[in-house]
C-alpha cells in the first residue's frame, strides 16, 4: 500500500494534468480523444477519466469522440472555465485598464474574470476604495493594506463566485463611485449582452452609481449571442479590448463613435483614426 505522501503526490499530478488539459482544449475550442492521449502521453482510459472529471465540474463538454469548450454566450460557464479562457488577452486588457486608476479613487469591480485580473493591479494603486460583489476579488483584496474594501452582499451564485439579487442591488444604490470596470458575456453589433438576468441587474445598478464606465471585453466575445440585453456600447466611456479584434469590427465601432482602446504588444503599430487608439501592454 502506498504512503499518504505518495497518494498526495499522485493526486497533485492528476490535478495538474487536468488543468493543463483544460487549458489545451480551451485554447483550441475542441479536441479529439486520440489527440489528447498523444499530447499528454497517457492512455485513452485516463483521458476519458480526466474529461469526465472536468465535465462534472462544468468546465468542458463531452462530445462524440472528444471534448469541447462551453459557449459563454449561449450557456453561462463557471468562473473556473472563464479563468482559463483568453488569459493573455484579459491580462493585457486588465494591465491597460489599471492605468486609468489613481490613488484616492473609489472604483467598482464586477464579478468578471478580467476584473479579477485587474484586482492584482489595484493592490498597487492604493490608497483606494474598492466596491465589488465578487467573493474571489473581495478575498484577494482583503489583505491589501491600502485598499478600503466594500463587499456587496446578496444571494451567492457559485457559477460566478459572486453575490446578486435585491440585497446586492440595494447595497449598490446606496453608494457612489468614480469608475466602474466591468465585462460582459457577448457583444453583438454595438450592444452588450449577458446570459443571466440577475447578473444584468447588478451590472446596471453599478452603472448608475459611477461617473465613468469602462467595459473590458476580449475580442472573442464580439459577434457572439447571449440572452439578455445589457446596454448599448455608447453607454460606456471607454471600451478596452485586445489586438485580436477584427478590422471590420474595429471599423464598426469607429463608425459608431465609440471610444475604443486596444491593448496590444509593444511591437504593435498604433491604430489610425481619432476614436481608436492603441496602447502598449
Amino acid at each position: 500500500m502506498g504512503s499518504p505522501i505518495d497518494a498526495g503526490t499522485m493526486a497533485g499530478a492528476v490535478a495538474t494534468r487536468q488543468q493543463e488539459l483544460l487549458a489545451y482544449v480551451i485554447g483550441r475550442g475542441n479536441a479529439q480523444i486520440e489527440e489528447l492521449a498523444e499530447r499528454f502521453a497517457i492512455s485513452r482510459m485516463t483521458i476519458h477519466r480526466d474529461i469526465q472529471a472536468l465535465a462534472a465540474k462544468g468546465l468542458l463538454r463531452k462530445v462524440h469522440g472528444g471534448v469541447s469548450t462551453l459557449s459563454s454566450g449561449t450557456v453561462e460557464t463557471s468562473v473556473l472555465h472563464r479563468t482559463h479562457r483568453a488569459t493573455s488577452e484579459k491580462k493585457a486588457i486588465a494591465r491597460l485598464a489599471s492605468q486609468g486608476i489613481e490613488a484616492g479613487q473609489i472604483v467598482v469591480l464586477d464579478d468578471s474574470t478580467t476584473a479579477a485580473l485587474l484586482a492584482d493591479h489595484v493592490m498597487r494603486k492604493g490608497p483606494l476604495t474598492v466596491i465589488t460583489n465578487s467573493l474571489g476579488i473581495g478575498t484577494r483584496l482583503s489583505s491589501a493594506s491600502d485598499v478600503n474594501l466594500i463587499s456587496l452582499g446578496g444571494r451567492y451564485h457559485p457559477t460566478f463566485d459572486a453575490f446578486f439579487g435585491n440585497l446586492c442591488e440595494l447595497s449598490i444604490s446606496a453608494l457612489r463611485a468614480n469608475t466602474l470596470f466591468m465585462s460582459v458575456s457577448a457583444v453583438h453589433g454595438v450592444t452588450a449582452f449577458h446570459q443571466e438576468h440577475d447578473v444584468i441587474k447588478a451590472k446596471l445598478a453599478m452603472m448608475e452609481i459611477v461617473e465613468r464606465r469602462v467595459l473590458m471585453v476580449d475580442s472573442m466575445k464580439f459577434d457572439v449571442c447571449a440572452l439578455n440585453r445589457l446596454a448599448p456600447l455608447a453607454a460606456f466611456d471607454e471600451i478596452i479590448t485586445d489586438a485580436g479584434i477584427s478590422p471590420s469590427i474595429k471599423a464598426r465601432f469607429e463608425d459608431a463613435g465609440l471610444n475604443l482602446t486596444i491593448a496590444s504588444s509593444p511591437a504593435a503599430q498604433p491604430s489610425s483614426g481619432m476614436a481608436v487608439r492603441a496602447a502598449a501592454e
